[in-house]
């Protein structure tokens, strides 16, 4: 088992799991809070057809990778990286700026919902509330499993295995939140895991550059920036850990280095800047509460 493909992997699972477990149960509370607790089949009708669906778009993305010949596997292969770390550098910020009104935008959606398409329109309200938590979960899934085959034979099941467990992690906190349970503080946990997956998300933009590299998509830049192999090889030990994790490379090309560094610099310098009281907030400051 690779211990950082494996902390990769529940990372990922932990942070995009708790999200969607707690729409469910913002919904499920204000089902039973509004005397129609008996429509809950329909949420989790909706909220399974999202993960199957979500599942099938992994697997059918993985499988697709897999089919394809030189160079064309490393070409799609950093493509998928590039747009796995995209999305999940989109879905930090937009938790980032909207979190607080997450909750009031919810219970009027069901609200509506209940008085315009009735229970059938909560299966609904909570497959699109749901699948794109899981859309994301799965194309950032499959990235980090691409980029962990490279690292080491057991990587891929690592991440699969890791991210498991954090949906396992992310579905107890949310039937604890469901229950009334607060213990745990949320801005802070999204703030930590965020900027965990800042360095994820780093390590996988540097990785499709180095792909891109290795084919000649990218002409320049590709020597080698530096190599620390003798000090701290990326092949086993704390320098693999390191490499399924974050995408630390001993020996990485100039181009790849410099795109690391600079994603670095700039999403985690944005993503830790003070936010601002979004207007949802300031006008229904109750929805900011979890």
């Amino acid at each position: 088992m690779d211990l950082g493909a494996l902390t990769t992997g529940l990372l990922t699972g932990l942070r995009e799991g708790v999200e969607a477990a707690l729409i469910v149960s913002i919904i499920l509370t204000y089902l039973v809070r509004t005397g129609n607790g008996h429509h809950a089949g329909r949420i989790w009708l909706g909220v399974g057809v999202a993960v199957a669906a979500s599942v099938a778009v992994g697997i059918g993305l993985y499988l697709t990778v897999g089919g394809l010949r030189e160079p064309y596997e490393q070409l799609f292969e950093g493509i998928t990286l590039v747009v796995a770390a995209s999305v999940v550098t989109w879905m930090l910020f937009w938790m980032r700026r909207h979190a607080g009104a997450v909750r009031g935008e919810l219970q009027e959606a069901v609200g509506r919902v209940l008085g315009r398409a009735g229970a059938m329109g909560l299966a609904i309200l909570a497959f699109t509330a749901v699948i794109r938590e899981g859309l994301e979960t799965s194309l950032f899934l499959v990235g980090q499993v691409e980029a962990a085959s490279k690292a080491s034979d057991t990587g891929p099941v690592s991440v699969l295995a890791g991210a498991l467990l954090g949906l396992l992690a992310a579905a107890a906190l949310g039937y604890g939140f469901y229950r009334g349970t607060r213990r745990i503080d949320l801005a802070r946990f999204f703030r930590w895991t965020g900027i965990a997956l800042v360095f994820i998300a780093a390590g996988l933009l540097s990785s499709a550059v180095h792909e891109f590299v290795e084919i000649g998509a990218i002409p320049i830049g590709s020597g080698i920036a530096f190599n620390v192999s003798g000090v701290l090889s990326d092949e086993s030990g704390v320098g693999g850990f390191l490499r399924a994790l974050v995408g630390y490379r001993a020996a990485p090309e100039l181009a790849t280095f410099v795109v690391h560094v600079a994603y670095l610099a700039v999403v985690l310098g944005l993503y830790l800047r003070p936010t601002r009281v979004t207007a949802a907030v300031r006008t229904h400051p109750e929805s900011a509460r979890p």
